[in-house]
């Protein structure tokens, strides 16, 4: 039975007769955002601190309303020349000066502008500096201080029951200043209903009098270690980046069940083509033999973050990236920017993989990973290769055999007819 919004002709219909639609009201005379905000007389720096390998956004807070598109600006930090140059062109998929910032080799894909905000994916400790919201024409209006710690040091924790309350940790001290671990606290489960685990971030501090003043903080005595406002004559906290630590624990939750939609919704749903019962579903190929990384869509750096093959978890406390810095690391791994990493991917990894956010199954990724030949490669070189060509020969012996025996049948069924209408003859 056909659905009763599945004609076009129905729709604008059913909109009118929907009181739903009649009760919306559209806000008159709403201020733009960036009116409301105005840019800082004095450029100063915010200062934000991530974990290494997460996906960093800064936004861009303020602008002039005639400014239709933007441009990034990145320095890095104590550097000899106090020259800001551009990072992105006003798309956001250009890099200006690639030889301003490390990895230039991959900077097209790691950044990317999306409403004026400034994305870098799988930030790293080299991605630390000075970033600056501005115009083509050099006009400066919104300045961060990004500090990217990697974590040297990975604890796990076995059970929820051994709950830790200290939320700061300190390293060492100093009669100008105090390095400290500042821990955010725990997340989520990342998983409902089976064994999960939950993480937290404890990112190195410095505490100091002497701290640079145009350098913006909630407290301006403290800021993060690999911060621009730390005077130059504190140069050991630049080796104190190992105070950055990760935790993990396991943990267990019951899954909640969730009201469902009402009929009115879920009709307009299925005439526009989407199943409110089913997850977000993405095709990934990829060839084999080479590093792939694989992101939650909707994943922020805060967030629980899990991930399944199938109907098997992949846990953090098995496939941690770093966990033991002696041994040799996993192929199949989860870094701590919440990444399922294959170094390298493999043809046995294709499959279907889910991934958890908050808890709650957010996607699934249907991936392919597929032999690749390249110019130095050839067909025979494929370990598969003398598998697949005994297997094809044993299907051509079987089905020649056959074709034999088809044949070698229909001549005697002949014969023996043949010899039958003789003797009646």
């Amino acid at each position: 039975m056909p659905s009763p919004l599945s004609s076009p002709i129905l729709l604008p219909l059913f909109l009118l007769l929907s009181p739903e639609v009649w009760s919306y009201e559209a806000p008159e005379d709403k201020q733009d955002v960036f009116a409301r905000k105005a840019c800082p007389a004095f450029l100063t720096f915010t200062n934000a601190a991530y974990l290494a390998g997460v996906t960093v956004e800064i936004p861009c807070y303020c602008k002039p309303q005639q400014i239709q598109s933007v441009v990034w600006f990145f320095r890095k930090h104590l550097d000899g020349s106090k020259d800001t140059r551009a990072l992105t062109d006003h798309h956001g998929n250009m890099l200006l000066d690639p030889n301003v910032v490390p990895h230039s080799g991959e900077l097209r894909s790691r950044f990317s502008i999306r409403l004026f905000s400034l994305l870098i994916f799988r930030a790293g400790p080299d991605d630390t500096g000075i970033y600056i919201c501005g115009s083509v024409h050099r006009d400066f209006f919104y300045g961060y201080d990004l500090d990217i710690q990697e974590a040297h040091t990975i604890s796990f924790i076995p059970s929820m029951s051994k709950k830790r309350k200290v939320r700061k940790r300190l390293s060492s001290t100093n009669s100008q200043y105090r390095v400290f671990t500042s821990f955010r606290p725990w997340t989520v489960c990342d998983r409902c209903g089976v064994p999960g685990e939950q993480f937290r971030v404890g990112l190195c501090h410095v505490h100091s009098h002497y701290l640079h003043a145009r350098y913006r903080r909630a407290n301006q005595t403290v800021t993060s270690c690999g911060s621009g406002a730390v005077p130059k004559a504190f140069g050991q906290l630049k080796q104190s980046s190992g105070v950055a630590r990760l935790e993990v624990r396991s943990c267990q939750v019951t899954c909640q069940t969730e009201a469902p939609p009402s009929s009115t919704i879920l009709a307009l749903m299925a005439f526009l083509g989407y199943n409110s019962g089913s997850l977000p579903v993405f095709y990934m190929n990829h060839p084999a033999d080479r590093i792939l990384t694989l992101g939650c869509p909707g994943a922020r750096p805060n967030m629980a973050v899990a991930w399944d093959k199938g109907v098997e978890p992949i846990y953090r406390s098995e496939h941690l990236a770093g966990r033991d810095l002696s041994a040799t690391p996993p192929r199949l791994l989860i870094d701590t920017g919440h990444h399922l990493m294959f170094q390298p991917a493999k043809t046995q990894d294709s499959g279907v993989y889910y991934c958890w956010l908050q808890g709650h199954r957010a996607a699934e990724i249907r991936l392919l990973v597929y032999a690749h030949f390249g110019r130095r490669q050839s067909v025979i070189s494929h370990p598969d290769f003398w598998i697949a060509l005994r297997t094809v020969f044993r299907a051509y012996v079987v089905m020649t055999a056959v074709f034999c025996l088809l044949v070698f049948g229909r001549a005697g069924v002949r014969h023996l007819r043949d010899t039958r209408e003789t003797h009646e003859d």
